[in-house]
């Protein structure tokens, strides 16, 4: 949807093939917008793509709330990464360590100024940091407002799926963005990653008692909490190398466990919804950004994994732009789908 609102907005004429917007992984995303805290070892040049994307999400919001006339629920107040143990933390901190070295911006708190931010954290969190760049937005309201703009934009939304690229390749140049269905159309090796999450809500229906969405290492396991300004927190997320979209009592039982233990007071919430959905994987955990090899009319934008989100602004420029140029921003060449295959296309050359 957001490639497709970029493209018309330059003019170009686009149709839209698919038969639910947001039923896919979008439907059941969390929102985090981060890129400090999904900083992980060995993901160098991923890390570079996420922060890139994060700082243009300020200006993506604003302008899209404006062209839909919907609230995004985008929120800025930070990430709160914290440690239930001492081993919990020992293994926060490690990760931390390596996020300040690449020059990310996460600062250490002691237990007391962790509670000074969010006084209904638990007293046994040992320790934490804060991701200030870290942010949240909405998924569901996220895709509401991306095909309002886009249709207002002058996009056709054709409610049917496509089975194989002979269907549409004739149209002109194709953009494959179709999440874990992506290895069907194309080839390239984008598996599902299940994820299992919940959605609470205070019993209120006022906003949660903390502002910060809070990532936490609880005995070993970790876990998210989101908040949002209607009373609802999203906990989550199970990452399970399976295809089934079951919700099992297990990611149930140990998601609401690790969250209690972090904010007590959650044990009250209403718990409204336990979903599964499908993450599409690709095997370095990058997406896939660019031609098909040996198909340069057809551009792939899949594989986003657990970043979809955050990487909606920049995904959408870089691949607008390589439809409208024709030649790939540089910042597209570590991500580009013939990494995958041998037939590797030649850098910097022009794919039409």
């Amino acid at each position: 949807m957001a490639v497709a609102w970029r493209c018309a907005q330059r003019g170009m004429r686009v149709v839209v093939r698919d038969p639910a917007p947001g039923s896919g992984a979008s439907g059941v995303a969390a929102g985090m917008l981060a890129p400090v805290a999904e900083a992980y070892f060995g993901e160098r040049e991923l890390t570079g793509l996420l922060v890139a994307s994060a700082a243009r999400w300020p200006g993506f919001a604003a302008e899209l709330t404006a062209a839909s006339g919907v609230d995004l629920g985008y929120r800025t107040e930070g990430t709160l990464v914290v440690g239930l143990t001492g081993d919990d933390l020992a293994e926060a901190r490690r990760l931390w360590a390596y996020q300040q070295e690449l020059g990310l911006a996460i600062t250490p708190l002691r237990p007391g100024q962790l509670r000074d931010r969010e006084p209904l954290l638990a007293p046994r969190v040992r320790g934490g940091a804060w991701a200030p760049g870290d942010h949240q937005v909405d998924p569901r309201r996220l895709v509401d407002a991306l095909r309002v703009a886009a249709e207002r934009a002058g996009v056709t939304i054709v409610p049917e799926p496509v089975r194989q690229l002979s269907d549409v390749d004739r149209q002109g140049p194709v953009v494959v963005a179709a999440g874990c269905a992506t290895a069907g159309l194309t080839g390239l090796p984008v598996r599902p990653v299940k994820g299992q999450l919940l959605r609470l809500r205070t019993p209120d229906g006022a906003a949660p008692g903390f502002r910060h969405v809070i990532r936490g290492y609880v005995d070993g396991q970790q876990v998210y909490l989101v908040p949002r300004a209607d009373g609802e927190v999203v906990v989550g997320a199970t990452v399970e190398e399976r295809a089934d979209r079951q919700v099992t009592a297990d990611a149930v039982l140990r998601l609401l466990r690790a969250a209690v233990e972090l904010v007590p007071g959650l044990a009250e919430y209403e718990l409204v919804e336990a979903a599964a959905g499908l993450r599409p994987g690709t095997p370095d955990n990058a997406p896939a950004l660019g031609p098909l090899p040996g198909r340069p009319e057809v551009v792939v934008a899949a594989g986003h994994h657990r970043h979809g989100i955050v990487l909606t602004p920049l995904t959408a420029d870089l691949i607008t732009d390589l439809i409208s140029t024709g030649v790939p921003d540089p910042q597209l060449a570590a991500f580009r789908p013939d990494r995958f295959t041998t037939d590797r296309i030649v850098e910097g050359q022009p794919w039409s």
